[in-house]
């Protein structure tokens, strides 16, 4: 079985320790959820590329796990890096897109406030929801192994995403109308790739105008209309099979 992951602070795994001690809420999950026993392979992981890999040595009160260092591993940053605008779906189908997306390894999501969306995040529960939306990147990252964590922005406007998509090395957008395949859109090598999904309704005719101005034309997935859901890890694992990174 697959050692499991654990989040550490960044500073812990400085200076190529051979002993660490984990706490906390991960400490607990391991020894009081987890149940680890000395023996057992586990991966710390700062969340941003950096991983230690190596074996319990003792549980010890409910919370605290001493691991015995055996490898450290680094990931180099990915190339290209691929970033989704997720509109906000409604109900718990936004923490499902993140969750797949996370596993499938998508770089980044980034909110967005379509003028269709259903949902608003406003005030508190925007923040309630942003929050449920980063602890499920978390949570999937470690699920999947990953050594380097999505990032989650805040929310965005159209403006924001415009301005976004603007600096990307590619940037283009879902819609089911268009002629133009993603599966043969020209990729680079490297740089920042960056797609819009839109919401359930679609995206609006103004919106699609705005980016298609900041260079960001529309791409067509495939001849099924998909959920705002499921849509981004269909597209990010086109994405990352034609730019090499699954291989």
């Amino acid at each position: 079985m697959t050692a499991p992951v654990f989040l550490v602070k960044p500073q812990a795994l400085d200076g190529e320790p051979k002993q660490l001690t984990l706490d906390g809420p991960e400490g607990r999950h391991a020894v009081s959820v987890r149940r680890l026993q000395p023996g057992e392979e586990v991966v710390l992981t700062d969340g941003a590329g950096r991983g230690a890999y190596g074996v319990v040595t003792a549980a010890r009160g409910k919370d605290e796990l001493d691991v015995e260092v055996r490898e450290l591993r680094a990931e180099p940053e990915p190339a290209p890096r691929i970033t989704v605008v997720q509109a906000l779906p409604k109900g718990d189908r936004g923490e499902l897109a993140v969750e797949t997306m996370t596993e499938a390894g998508v770089d980044a999501v980034v909110p967005w406030a379509a003028s269709r969306c259903v949902t608003q995040w406003r005030a508190e529960r925007g923040a309630k929801s942003l929050a449920k939306w980063r602890a499920t990147a978390r949570e999937a990252a470690k699920q999947a192994r990953r050594l380097r964590f999505p990032d989650v922005a805040g929310q965005l406007t159209t403006r924001q995403v415009a301005e976004l998509l603007a600096a990307a090395d590619f940037a283009g957008v879902l819609h089911e109308e268009s002629a133009a395949p993603l599966a043969t859109a020209p990729l680079p090598a490297a740089g920042s790739v960056v797609l819009v999904v839109g919401p359930e309704g679609g995206v609006a005719p103004d919106e699609l105008a705005a980016f298609a101005a900041a260079g960001a034309p529309a791409y067509r997935l495939g001849p099924t209309v998909l959920r705002t859901s499921t849509a981004g890890v269909a597209a990010a694992s086109l994405l990352l099979a034609r730019t090499g990174r699954w291989s």
